[in-house]
């Protein structure tokens, strides 16, 4: 999948693709703000999850290591979606299963992937698993709007697609390719969309991608 230009200018106008920075004044501040006040409304809703969660004796949290800004790794923060010993589950998958393989090498996901749980469904749809992020937003460790964090085991991949920008910026619980790309890209598609960013990164550019973010989780497209 490649972005759509014409709609892509209506949050990135193409005028600033290789004229911007990594990022602008006020982004860090912005996201420390917004990150408190939001906490105190979420975190009750963040905690009945946890519950949910629990129910199937599994931990309610995961944290999985993702590269950062500088290339620094970080343990991301979600709630759990996956049987306990998805790793285990996965490499079953594609050991016996070609077009599983083919499909995990290319887009780093499973369209069935038999390692979600019922809720933990609902949770990648609504993209409610993503909540605990705001204390990596409050830590630092990310930002908002940004790239899509990609795991360690992950980054010969990005590297090998051209991506040097990433490294600059801090990652994002949303950014372009979470609005544009979504679960239907590539992975080395996504160092297109971390470079227009890093080159059109804004006030505006951000205001316009999280308000396209209210509509992208409404339509439940997460997976």
């Amino acid at each position: 999948m490649y972005v759509d230009r014409q709609e892509l200018q209506d949050v990135v106008p193409l005028r600033q693709i290789g004229s911007g920075a990594a990022g602008y004044f006020g982004k860090r501040i912005g996201d420390i703000v917004l990150g408190l006040c939001m906490l105190p409304i979420l975190a009750p809703l963040i905690a009945l999850l946890w519950c949910l969660v629990r129910l199937d004796g599994g931990p309610g949290f995961f944290g999985h290591l993702r590269v950062g800004r500088n290339g620094r790794a970080f343990r991301c923060w979600k709630l759990r979606t996956m049987v306990p010993d998805a790793e285990v589950w996965l490499q079953a998958q594609i050991a016996g299963d070609e077009a599983a393989a083919r499909e995990w090498r290319e887009t780093q996901k499973l369209r069935n992937d038999p390692r979600i749980t019922r809720l933990g469904r609902f949770l990648r749809k609504s993209s409610l698993d993503e909540l605990p992020q705001i204390w990596n937003i409050v830590a630092g460790e990310m930002s908002f709007v940004g790239p899509r964090p990609f795991t360690p085991d992950q980054l010969r991949l990005y590297l090998d697609a051209g991506g040097r920008a990433y490294f600059q910026m801090r990652p994002g619980i949303t950014g372009l390719w979470q609005v544009f790309g979504r679960t239907d890209t590539r992975f080395d598609n996504r160092v297109r969309f971390d470079e227009t960013y890093h080159c059109a990164c804004s006030p505006g550019t951000d205001l316009g991608l999280l308000l396209r973010t209210v509509s992208v989780v409404l339509a439940m497209t997460g997976r």
